[in-house]
């Protein structure tokens, strides 16, 4: 359910950042989404995780991300 109530915050975001940065969605049924959750170290769902260019983690969030902070986050690492 929270994966839910994710979505349309992080659809938000993704429009907020169109242009600057890209959000990918990824599904920890596949095992792609797996795979990326070992290498960031996700233990739970939703988590939103904002890496640089370099592919370091500038932002982590576990559970209903805020969009403003996440956008803000991001918009500043520019």
């Amino acid at each position: 359910m929270t994966c839910l109530a994710a979505k349309p915050i992080v659809n938000g975001i993704e429009q907020d950042l169109k242009g600057r940065a890209k959000v990918v969605r990824l599904s920890m049924m596949s095992t792609t989404g797996r795979e990326v959750a070992d290498r960031y170290d996700v233990k739970a769902i939703p988590t939103l995780v904002a890496l640089d260019g370099e592919k370091n983690v500038i932002y982590r969030h576990t559970g209903l991300p805020n969009r403003r902070e996440v956008v803000e986050r991001v918009s500043s690492a520019d």
